[in-house]
């Protein structure tokens, strides 16, 4: 295993996600991962199925946390604090650092109720309209949606549904935003639009994202951190294999193993 192939000074490091191990129950999910995550920048997760990229990711906001067998050794930092510390809670680290899941999820409530979620939940004191509309024009659905507020949000197609989850993940003004494949279940027009908007959140936000689609990772992400599995121990344990510039990384990889999945040899 390769250790970065960009070195990133400190000042630019947001997230600096060190695992040791991650276990479910006594299985060894992951392990030996350094996956620096950058301010403004695409980070993308790749590998084959079952290669720890999504624990990994869900790691970081401490999702994983809700899985009872789950248990992290390790070290992630958030801007210095160390999100694993025993007087952390893992709810405020959500407030800080949102969540795109792979199924567009959004709540039976009306669209501006779906947005606005966050804001009551963290008793936001501020003028709701304002930061609805800023969320949605963010998301890139404001002038899809701006005449039917008050709809139910399941009504949207799949693609309005992602943009509406992303609107509400950055309602709350987030600084980092974790995309858990947030286009696989749309079609190509919809995948595109999130692809996209997320080239756009970059802006203003950090974002991270684990994706099945190589080409997807080469059109969007700065960074790219390749993920694979070890079977030499009886087991399936994933594994950082090497990170670094997206383009330098699928045109020249350091590592065998990462020219063999990109050219196909496995999947």
């Amino acid at each position: 295993m390769s250790t970065p192939q960009s070195a990133a000074t400190t000042d630019e490091v947001v997230i600096d996600c060190r695992v040791n191990k991650i276990f479910y129950g006594n299985f060894l999910a992951v392990r030996d991962s350094h996956v620096p995550i950058l301010k403004n920048k695409i980070t993308g997760f790749i590998g084959p199925s079952g290669c720890g990229k999504s624990t990994v990711l869900k790691s970081i906001n401490r999702m994983n946390d809700l899985v009872r067998s789950f248990r992290f050794e390790g070290e992630i930092r958030f801007e210095g604090q160390d999100l694993y510390a025993k007087n952390v809670d893992p709810v405020t680290v959500r407030r800080y650092i949102g969540m795109v899941f792979q199924q567009p999820n959004p709540f039976s409530m009306s669209i501006y109720e779906n947005v606005a979620f966050g804001l009551r939940l963290a008793r936001y004191k501020g003028d709701y309209d304002a930061r609805v509309e800023e969320a949605l024009k963010g998301a890139a659905l404001w002038d899809e949606v701006k005449d039917k507020l008050k709809n139910n949000g399941m009504s949207l197609s799949g693609g309005q549904q992602q943009r509406l989850c992303i609107a509400r993940a950055i309602a709350t003004r987030p600084p980092v935003i974790l995309m858990d494949e947030p286009a696989s279940a749309l079609d190509p027009i919809a995948t595109r639009q999130i692809e996209e908007l997320m080239v756009e959140l970059k802006k203003d936000y950090t974002v991270a994202i684990v994706t099945h689609n190589m080409q997807q990772a080469l059109r969007v992400a700065d960074k790219t951190a390749f993920f694979a599995v070890d079977i030499s121990r009886g087991g399936r344990t994933g594994y950082l294999v090497e990170m670094g510039d997206t383009r330098e990384l699928f045109e020249n990889p350091r590592e065998a193993l990462t020219r063999e999945y990109l050219s196909g040899e496995f999947s």
